[in-house]
């Protein structure tokens, strides 16, 4: 049994952690298929962009097995499933389209396999256009989805002009594929009164509800979505599930049959949007020692052929790119470039890495024109507690702790005594090169989105003491369960096992928000602790009137509950509390405080707090070749008090491995048609085993706990370790610069793959 200092922090496994080792979690593709379900794939034109001038789908109807296809005019009610909104995202083509793979209509066969070879046989005819592809492109044509924003504060102009000091530089990222280990993949069932029941691979379960019902012109109550598990999202799921949910409820509605809908690797990678790609120009001025006196940014991001979600990606990326450093004066503005690629989308750290990368650079280009270490740069600007505390949008920084997390870590990693030894080896090794970096993260907690920072939940405690618990966050393998049924244990003082949380169900708790923002445990968690609050308050006033107690005489401990001088146990007091027809079933609601923003004015507070972390990273080059590899790893995380050590190690681990992809290895590449080449596991290179360096350490900070009220003074960790994989990055360019004695710093773009590398080395050459 465990009482609730056991339970709270306590390293527990994940809930399904025996489960997925021995393959029996269930997933959307396990669920036994209902009889007579169908399969639908969908079909695209072999073109870029242009309008439609026709389509021949007469061969994929009469191929062998299709059922039904399916295409714009069969939508009963609305055809738009944009999640902002915008209208601009059609289920499927009708006029025109605007990317390669942009799905024109579905098939709908008995067998997949049927389906698939059904799909290839339409004849589409396409008025072709010119296409924008690229941020450049897309700026020379003043292409944009929406219309530039900026965050301005103090005089920039005068500050930059007045330093000493002045820089100029670009910085390049690339996009990145979510690479979820299960793809896109839904099951309709088709229920009484024409309603449909999804089964969705989703971090949006209301989203995939509401939309469906759109499409089939019926109100949201006809439609329910039930996710029990998800193999990886990363924001993979959180707008783009919908497109292929919907579908296979539109052809369960026409079909009256169940319909799966699974997307082979391939065109999960074609038709699905990823990391938003940023091209960003900058100028710093700053003064003898490095300080920052003011800062212009101009970003610019390819958001693809629609608005899906980059408006608050960019958002984002602009409240991001301080990090961890105060702007005394500072401009930023960004523009959303409207592109004929597939939709970008949300992606973990939700445009926060692509800001807080142009930061990073900045400090590394003031530093090396200094010839100052670029920690000693980084340090200088931190925020501090006094006048250097407020973001370029009005909001104040309050218990910041990187200077104690980064001094704790500058140490225990033996930062300096390592550069020296570098510096030693760099010296006579004419072909490898090594290189060093400590960065670190300040990462806003919320969504940007007030409303969405909103939570629900359903406790239902059996008369035998058993507790089931739904909540609308879902589960993608980030151990969000486990946390929220911590947090209920311990409220209760049962046992862990004592409490079962069910799947995600849009019938059980409406109107929730998404599984993001690294809000999944902050906004669920509080919400189910409400709800196991209620319970037990109802207890205490019972077991009070019953036994004709006082109300402080009575205390919930290690399963056991005490009542004056007698005991018993809390399953006992549940069985007496239902025979005196007492409600042990409640509903829990959170929402979070303080958070406001205000677009016109760009001033407000959207984040309820931040989370921070440091990472010092070192890396070996191999001058002739352009690879490099990371070698070791020392991270210093801080996480609050957290609610289960074992399960934020492996946040902090895979996030930091997936940002380390984002910035060496994985790069998404279309040709100079438009078409994606980079749409396999043969053409796409994320991170393997072998990647992971051998010394790899990872602490917790112990330092400080969460000032704000949030669950038992936890932190997120879902998206902020992500971002400490900027330290490669800077490594990465440290070890080039070396070769000219640390005197010209490389343009290195990201990913840093062999041939970014190479081109940085002969950027150096031609200084």
């Amino acid at each position: 049994m465990s009482d609730s200092a056991s339970i709270l922090g306590a390293a527990l496994n994940h809930d399904s952690a025996i489960k997925h080792t021995t393959g029996e979690a269930l997933y959307i593709d396990d669920i036994p298929e209902p009889r007579g379900t169908l399969h639908l794939v969908p079909g695209y034109a072999n073109a870029v962009c242009g309008q439609l001038r026709s389509v021949d789908l007469s061969a994929v109807e009469s191929a062998t097995n299709v059922v039904a296809v399916l295409r714009a005019d069969d939508v009963p009610g609305t055809l738009d499933i944009s999640p902002t909104h915008a209208g601009d995202d059609p289920l499927l083509a009708k006029d025109r389209i605007r990317y390669f793979g942009e799905p024109v209509f579905a098939v709908v066969a008995r067998g997949y396999q049927d389906a698939r070879r059904a799909s290839r046989l339409a004849k589409i005819d396409i008025d072709s256009q010119d296409p924008i592809l690229t941020v450049e492109n897309a700026l020379n044509a003043q292409s944009f989805v929406s219309e530039s924003r900026q965050i301005q504060r103090n005089d920039w102009q005068g500050a930059i002009e007045q330093a000493p000091h002045r820089l100029r530089g670009t910085t390049v990222s690339g996009s990145q594929d979510h690479f979820y280990l299960e793809g896109q993949v839904s099951l309709a069932i088709p229920q009484e009164d024409g309603g449909v029941h999804i089964y969705a691979s989703t971090q949006h379960p209301s989203e995939i509800q509401h939309v469906a019902a759109q499409v089939l012109g019926l109100p949201d109550h006809t439609v329910t979505v039930e996710v029990r598990r998800m193999g990886g999202g990363f924001g993979g799921k959180e707008s783009q599930a919908a497109q292929w949910a919907v579908l296979a409820a539109l052809a369960a509605s026409k079909t009256g049959q169940p319909v799966k809908c699974r997307l082979d690797r391939d065109l999960d990678m074609i038709m699905t949007g990823k990391r938003h790609d940023f091209h960003s120009d900058w100028e710093v001025g700053y003064d003898q020692d490095g300080r920052i006196a003011g800062v212009d940014i101009h970003m610019a991001s390819r958001c693809g052929c629609s608005h899906d979600l980059s408006d608050p990606v960019n958002d984002r990326a602009m409240f991001h790119a301080d990090n961890a450093y105060f702007y005394p004066a500072v401009r930023i503005r960004s523009d959303r470039c409207q592109t004929n690629t597939v939709s970008n989308t949300a992606f973990r750290g939700f445009g926060g890495p692509q800001g807080m990368l142009i930061a990073e650079q900045i400090i590394q280009a003031i530093a090396h024109e200094r010839r100052l270490d670029p920690l000693d740069v980084r340090r200088l600007n931190f925020y501090e507690h006094n006048d250097r505390n407020l973001t370029p949008y009005h909001m104040q920084v309050e218990a910041f702790v990187l200077d104690e997390l980064v001094e704790q870590l500058e140490s225990t990693s033996r930062y300096r005594e390592r550069r020296k030894s570098i510096k030693a080896f760099n010296s006579t090794n004419p072909y490898l090169r090594r290189g060093l970096a400590l960065t670190p993260v300040k990462f806003g907690i919320s969504f940007t989105n007030t409303p969405l920072n909103q939570a629900g939940a359903l406790l239902h405690v059996y008369k035998d003491g058993s507790v089931l618990l739904n909540h609308g966050g879902t589960e993608m393998g980030q151990g969000l369960l486990i946390k929220v049924a911590q947090v209920v244990a311990a409220e209760l003082q049962i046992d862990i096992d004592q409490v079962q949380i069910s799947s995600t169900h849009t019938g059980k708790v409406p109107n929730t928000s998404a599984t993001a923002a690294s809000s999944g445990t902050d906004l669920n968690g509080m919400a189910a602790q409400n709800a196991a609050r209620t319970i037990r308050r109802r207890l205490t006033a019972f077991a009070a009137t019953h036994y004709d107690v006082a109300e402080n005489e009575i205390e919930f401990h290690h399963g056991q509950v005490r009542i004056a001088d007698s005991s018993m146990t809390f399953s006992e007091l549940v069985l007496e509390a239902y025979l005196h027809r007492v409600q042990l079933s409640a509903t829990g609601f959170y929402r979070t405080p303080k958070i406001w923003w205000d677009a016109e004015t760009a001033r407000g507070r959207p984040f309820y707090y931040f989370a921070y972390g440091a990472a010092v990273s070192e890396v070996v080059v191999d001058l002739l070749t352009g690879e490099n590899r990371v070698v070791a790893v020392d991270i210093l995380h801080d996480v609050g008090r957290s609610l289960n050590p074992a399960v934020d190690a492996g946040q902090i681990e895979g996030g930091f491995i997936q940002g380390m992809g984002w910035l060496t290895t994985e790069e998404v590449w279309w040709d100079g048609d438009g078409r994606l080449m980079t749409h396999a596991p043969s053409t796409y290179k994320i991170p393997a085993c072998s990647d992971r360096p051998a010394h790899f350490r990872l602490d917790m900070y112990t330092g400080s706990e969460n000032i704000e009220a949030t669950v038992y003074r936890s932190k997120a960790v879902g998206e902020p370790p992500l971002m400490l994989a900027l330290s490669v990055h800077q490594a990465i360019a440290d070890a080039l610069s070396s070769t000219s004695d640390h005197g010209e710093l490389p343009q290195l773009r990201a990913p840093a793959t062999p041939e970014a590398v190479l081109d940085a080395i002969q950027s150096l050459r031609t200084l």
